[in-house]
């Protein structure tokens, strides 16, 4: 039995699908990464926003075509899309044959066996298909797993779940409540990753800045910083996913002192404007985003990511030009810029005064605009410096390696093309020192030293 994995989504997302690949390992079964010789095939779902659900939806017809004109057996749909819409996926899409939610994962082997049962049947009628949707404030975190990223980098998840209630947002009522897990259990898994090679971990969790709140009465983050560099010799430790209201001046002091933790920090904005702040449930205002952002630039060399909504129920004129004054004058070195996505099941979907779609886009085009002028001009100031670039791969097309500086979070920011006329072949996961001599759009282009681990 062959067993095909499709993971769409975020990080947090991937972690879930390497801890069921583990499972299904672990039970004797045969991966394929081929899903036309697949006999199940596992599509582990996100449903964030619309464009999700539909990317989502899509990977499960084009699934339900191979059931029907090849050999495929049987479609098992996991995570966010099977958590929020379980009912209507069994009814609607009768092509998929077992559900499972987020708080369930481990019983993916108990799927696959039921779905093998079922696929001697015609005909299963939806209420008699395999479902599982166990409490996810009690889903366990952890254990043993594949890893689908490269031998160099791999995520690690500190917790599940989010408290912060944004009326935008779905992930708590799919998610659950915050739930930290134990840090020596994380600082076990870190040690692990260390073991293999890892050269970068990239802490992920709903809200990492509020790791430790539960279960220790505090934030804990800045400590767990401090106990992996410790326990480990990870050359580079990466957090994502901070809130402003939670960068206590501990996680600003270990990014001062903490030459592994690297000076990139992951801080979804989503506004600048009071009332939309307000109206989204941030917490804090912008007065608060401006005193966190003063102090972050107080770490030298500190690069910031943030993204943006425009087009949120009630943003007037003034409010979109005070957040597009904003980023001007801040000059983030990442920002994305995202048009508000109203999902039902949210406070925000009841909203008066919903924006006009293109009123959105047109914001948002704005916004990337000045974004992307902003990353040319900085860009070109890193013209003739050398920088540390950790190499992923050599581009035979265009006879170059690539690879991305302490700056650039992995699937999110840009890359570092560089030739190196060495003898030697730089592997995946050497550190490689590259003069930067230009700049297109996102990205730089360089000639590279000899690499430290060539």
């Amino acid at each position: 039995m062959k067993i095909g994995f499709i993971s769409l989504g975020c990080p947090k997302n991937q972690l879930d699908t390497e801890v069921m690949l583990h499972e299904v390992v672990a039970a004797g079964y045969e991966l394929t990464s081929e899903d036309i010789d697949a006999d199940i095939i596992i599509i582990n779902t996100c449903a964030f926003i619309e464009s999700a659900k539909q990317e989502a939806i899509d990977n499960i017809l084009d699934e339900a075509w191979l059931k029907e004109n090849r050999s495929l057996k049987g479609i098992i749909v996991t995570g966010c899309l099977a958590e929020r819409y379980r009912e209507q996926i069994l009814e609607e899409l009768p092509e998929v044959d077992a559900l499972l939610g987020v708080g369930s994962i481990h019983n993916i082997v108990e799927a696959i066996r039921a779905v093998e049962k079922q696929s001697k049947r015609k005909n299963v009628p939806a209420e008699q298909k395999y479902r599982s949707f166990e409490d996810k404030n009690t889903v366990r975190l952890g254990g043993d797993r594949v890893l689908t990223t490269p031998d160099y980098a791999a995520y690690l998840k500190i917790a599940e779940g989010c408290d912060n209630r944004c009326t935008y947002c779905a992930i708590p009522s799919i998610r659950g409540k915050f739930r930290s897990r134990p840090m020596e259990d994380v600082i076990a898994e870190a040690k692990d990753m260390d073991a293999l090679g890892i050269k970068e971990l990239t802490l992920v969790a709903q809200d990492t800045t509020r790791y430790g709140k539960d279960l220790y009465g505090r934030y804990a983050l800045a400590e767990l910083i401090h106990k992996i560099t410790e326990e480990t010799n990870i050359p580079w430790i990466r957090v994502l996913y901070c809130y402003p209201d939670k960068i206590t001046d501990e996680l600003i002091e270990e990014f001062k002192t903490n030459s592994r933790l690297l000076k990139y920090i992951d801080l979804p904005l989503q506004h600048i404007s009071d009332r939309m702040l307000k109206a989204m449930n941030r917490h804090g205002n912008g007065q608060t985003i401006r005193d966190v952002l003063k102090k972050l630039r107080t770490v030298e060399g500190m690069v910031i990511r943030t993204t943006f909504i425009v087009g949120f129920p009630g943003e007037t004129e003034e409010d979109f030009n005070e957040l597009a004054d904003f980023i001007t004058e801040q000059r983030f070195e990442h920002a994305g810029v995202f048009t508000y996505s109203r999902e039902e099941g949210t406070p925000a979907y009841d909203f008066a005064d919903q924006i006009d779609e293109q009123v959105k886009q047109d914001r948002m085009d704005i916004l990337m605009r000045t974004q992307m002028n902003i990353n040319t001009t900085r860009n070109e100031s890193r013209i003739g410096s050398v920088i540390t670039v950790l190499c992923e791969a050599y581009d035979p097309v265009n006879e170059c390696y690539y690879g991305r500086s302490s700056e650039d979070a992995p699937d999110i920011d840009g890359k570092v093309f560089f030739r190196y006329n060495g003898e030697e072949r730089i592997m995946p996961g050497s550190m490689v020192k590259v003069k930067v001599r230009e700049v297109v759009d996102y990205d730089v282009y360089g000639f590279a030293m000899k690499p430290e681990n060539a």
